[in-house]
């Protein structure tokens, strides 16, 4: 494709990119147009390693050999420094900006159903023959889902992408509620990791909690009610597959959720302390029960 110089801020081209900092707007024009903004070329990158294709790409004259090489099949707009600021909001710096186009979602069940079962060798004993000892038999690794109900706050929702990522969460659930994954912030807060969790936006909790419990998952509340189990004592049960629930800042879990669900668990710390933030909580939970 082309690349095309721009100078003027206000052409209809550039129409994706306009009002970036504008959280309300751009999340009520983001979905309804079908498009995400993916932000840096290690982004961008990661997004077109996961299939996503881009729309076009708004680059500084510095950094227009990364895009070319990113995005071959889309047009590149080529702007100043002080036109990208005048039309995002923002000075750009981090080398360029795409406008994605905004995949389609899976059922929840597909998210559900589609948790890796990894088999484990332990033991081998010849390794050129793959012999195990009958104590090494192949056991299959727990399945574990993450859920993230009405989550409000785009960086939060970006860690626990990340967090899940490098913890080996094998999906991740939204609520109707829940901040965008694909928000430019919860995109770079994660690192791109939300392109590297399979995740859909799901129905509200009571369908929710009936596909996962139908699949076979225990599900579970982190909360500080009376009659929660630690952290610790979860990890104890062994459970084969956990679907683990995580409320939205400052209130935490629905309480009808934490009635619903199977389990409610808290995070045992210190006197003075209550809780954790959520991004924070999301990573003890997915070490521990890793």
């Amino acid at each position: 494709m082309p690349v095309v110089r721009i100078d003027d801020p206000s052409d209809p081209r550039l129409a994706d990119y306009r009002d970036l900092t504008d959280v309300a707007l751009r999340r009520r024009t983001e979905p309804a147009e079908g498009l995400y903004i993916a932000e840096s070329a290690k982004v961008i990158g990661r997004a077109v390693a996961a299939g996503h294709r881009p729309r076009s790409v708004l680059v500084q004259e510095k950094w227009l050999a990364d895009a070319e090489a990113l995005a071959p099949d889309a047009p590149i707009y080529l702007v100043a420094d002080d036109v990208a600021e005048e039309l995002t909001g923002y000075a750009v710096h981090r080398g360029a900006l795409a406008s994605m186009q905004r995949p389609a979602l899976p059922p929840v069940a597909d998210i559900v159903r589609g948790a890796r079962l990894v088999l484990i060798l332990e033991d081998i004993v010849d390794h050129t023959n793959v012999e195990c000892s009958k104590a090494s038999r192949p056991k299959p690794r727990r399945r574990r889902i993450a859920v993230l109900e009405n989550l409000v706050d785009h960086a939060n929702v970006g860690s626990a992408f990340r967090n899940a990522a490098a913890l080996g969460i094998d999906g991740v659930l939204i609520t109707p509620a829940c901040a965008d994954p694909l928000y430019r912030r919860a995109i770079k807060t994660s690192m791109g990791n939300v392109f590297n969790v399979p995740w859909t936006r799901g129905p509200k909790m009571p369908e929710m909690l009936e596909t996962l419990k139908a699949d076979g998952y225990t599900t579970v509340v982190f909360t500080l009610s009376d009659d929660s189990i630690t952290l610790d004592e979860l990890v104890q049960r062994d459970l084969p597959a956990i679907a683990m629930i995580f409320g939205t800042e400052g209130a935490g879990v629905d309480p009808r959720t934490a009635r619903q669900v199977d389990l409610r668990v808290k995070i045992p710390m210190e006197e003075g302390v209550d809780s954790l933030n959520v991004a924070a909580a999301t990573a003890v939970a997915f070490y521990a029960t890793r």
